[in-house]
């Protein structure tokens, strides 16, 4: 039964019909954005997604979407006492605080399309790699991976997530603004993986001249439908060849995350 199901009875029909009854679950923590005006059911939502899922032991509101350098929203805590959480996907472990970090249940396929590419030996970097679900994967592919990240906490667990996968061998991470290249240990990278954060798309021409001849970028951006032919066009005369694209969920009304696969041409 859908979370909307169960509330009904319990929560006003008209307050009911502004509540999406949609809520995400990361490891043993539900994350669910109740609109303003439901106030008074916060704490009902709480317990009834709590009882309807034993594997979950907090609930916490998303107050603010997304909108500083360290990608965090703000959050409040409905049920339970702590906001940290271990998560695991496809064989990997992640713990982190996830009022502190950026983390996204929605990427998983499409984290685990990309890093099963790696091959034993690569050069890969990762900018915004946050806790690690790009670059750990990687690094245990067999790619010597290079990971940045600016947001402190992030970094932190990150430092944590390498040593709960074992492949402190692989992996030189760097604490720092990726946009500011002299941080980078390498010249030439053989991939790059980069999950822009809004409206950065210009990171893609700070690191294109890293990657090797022939080398391939993942290049994750925001676009409307209506904006990707021109921007295939714009690749195209950056001297790439687009390899693969594809959506990765929406994340605003007509606007979507949008992946391209792109080879620099030698």
């Amino acid at each position: 039964m859908q979370l909307k199901d169960r509330l009904k009875g319990a929560v006003p029909d008209d307050a009911l019909n502004r509540f999406s009854g949609h809520f995400d679950v990361i490891g043993d923590i539900a994350i669910v954005s109740i609109p303003p005006g439901l106030d008074e059911y916060k704490k009902t939502i709480a317990e009834t997604i709590l009882t309807g899922r034993r594997n979950i032991y907090t609930v916490i509101n998303k107050v603010h979407k997304v909108r500083t350098d360290a990608r965090t929203a703000s959050y409040e805590i409905l049920a339970g006492d702590t906001t940290v959480t271990r998560y695991r996907e496809f064989g990997f472990q992640y713990r982190f605080d996830v009022t502190k970090v950026f983390f996204n249940i929605h990427l998983a396929f499409e984290r685990m399309r990309v890093t099963n590419q790696v091959e034993p030996g690569e050069a890969v970097l990762v900018p915004f790699c946050g806790v690690g679900p790009f670059a750990i994967p990687a690094a245990a592919r067999g790619g010597r991976v290079v990971a940045v990240e600016q947001n402190r906490d992030a970094y932190a667990w990150l430092q944590e997530n390498i040593a709960l996968n074992h492949v402190r061998n692989a992996m030189t991470t760097i604490m720092g603004d990726v946009r500011d290249t002299t941080l980078l240990p390498e010249r030439r990278f053989d991939r790059i993986i980069i999950p822009t954060p809004y409206g950065m798309d210009s990171i893609l021409d700070v690191l294109s001249p890293f990657a090797a001849g022939d080398g391939m970028i993942h290049f994750y951006t925001f676009k409307a439908g209506n904006e990707i032919p021109a921007l295939v066009e714009e690749f195209a005369g950056k001297g790439f060849d687009l390899t693969y694209q594809n959506t990765c969920g929406n994340v605003a009304p007509g606007i979507s995350r949008w992946v391209f696969d792109l080879v620099k041409k030698g």
